[in-house]
């Protein structure tokens, strides 16, 4: 049965390749994958974060995504006040079907942001992001059609060699992403944000045959949410993404409520508790924790479209989907709480 899960996930893995992007249900949490207009757009010294998915574990590994990103606002006193320049770095691995499919993404980006009022509340930006991308086919886990006979699977496939032969290791590439951000506040203390980011801009191509070369079609994302507090102890955070790739499109809207726990007005403790819905697939519900300048957060899908009896075989906890994030924001002795997107 696992070899014949593994056959049906290699040649799926064939057109998921071309239809989507890597993407995290916490999209909220993953700033660098989401708009490089975010680059070093938070209230701090540097952030750190890292991400990690997987996706239907009962069809064996069949998606798991890990990133981290690393960014930080520099030349704060050169340029002018309430604006932000920043500067960082991304890697993700996303291994499909057990690890037959491996691509890897390094990236590097920058963006600034303009204040467009003297209290500095509302800002408009831009990002810029390059990236380095390979991948690996592990063809020694494939199994194909013409290796099945009467003793189980055995023999070389066909599929291997000729001219239309499956390549190992295809030849890396670069690619080119860019986004646009507003973000504004009304007292100093809510936000609210909207931004449009635009990956693949080259259309870098790829191929895993020597006659099957495709261009990477562009994914265009929209993104918006805020951050608002409801009382001295509850606030409200909000955020919706709607992305489109090829014949592939993608709409996740939803919130949470923070609830304070204690500690001080600076480094607050604070539980979350909420859910998202991605439109006609899955209900994401989502517990986090925010103590001092780090931040977790802990998601699963629960499909309820017509794929949930087909991911949800077996006894073992989260068969749909997990999801784990980490932020880590390293803050100043003293902050001066400019009001920035966040969960």
């Amino acid at each position: 049965m696992k070899k014949i899960t593994t056959l049906i996930a290699g040649i799926l893995l064939w057109g998921a390749v071309k239809a989507q992007d890597p993407h995290f249900s916490q999209f909220f949490a993953s700033p660098l994958t989401l708009n490089p207009a975010l680059t070093g757009k938070f209230d701090g010294m540097w952030r750190l974060t890292a991400n990690h998915r997987n996706q239907w574990l009962a069809i064996d590994r069949a998606f798991v995504t890990t990133s981290f990103s690393f960014d930080m606002p520099i030349l704060k006193n050169s340029i002018p006040e309430g604006d932000v320049f920043g500067i960082g770095v991304s890697g993700l691995n996303d291994a499909s079907s057990s690890g037959i499919l491996n691509q890897n993404y390094l990236s590097l980006s920058t963006s600034y942001h303009r204040a467009l009022d003297e209290n500095r509340f509302n800002t408009i930006g831009v990002g810029f992001q390059g990236t380095y991308s390979s991948v690996n086919l592990k063809t020694e886990k494939l199994f194909f059609e013409d290796q099945l006979g009467a003793s189980g699977w055995t023999g070389v496939s066909q599929e291997n060699i000729g001219n239309n032969a499956i390549i190992a290791n295809v030849k890396p590439y670069f690619d080119f992403n860019a986004g646009v951000l507003f973000s504004g506040s009304t007292n100093g203390v809510n936000n609210y944000y909207a931004g449009i980011s635009l990956y693949h801009i080259n259309r870098p191509s790829v191929q895993l045959r020597e006659r099957d070369a495709w261009k990477l079609t562009n994914r265009l994302t929209f993104q918006a949410g805020g951050s608002f507090s409801l009382s001295d102890n509850i606030g409200l955070n909000v955020s919706a993404i709607h992305q489109v790739q090829n014949k592939a499109s993608e709409t996740i809207l939803g919130g949470n409520l923070s609830f304070y726990a204690g500690g001080s007005e600076d480094r607050p403790t604070n539980v979350y508790a909420g859910s998202w819905y991605r439109l006609n697939d899955a209900i994401i519900p989502f517990i986090g924790l925010e103590f001092g300048s780090t931040r977790i957060g802990i998601s699963r899908d629960i499909t309820v479209s017509n794929l949930k009896d087909a991911v949800n075989q077996g006894n073992a906890p989260f068969q749909d989907g997990f999801e784990f994030s980490i932020i880590f924001i390293k803050q100043p002795e003293q902050s001066k709480g400019i009001p920035c997107p966040r969960y």
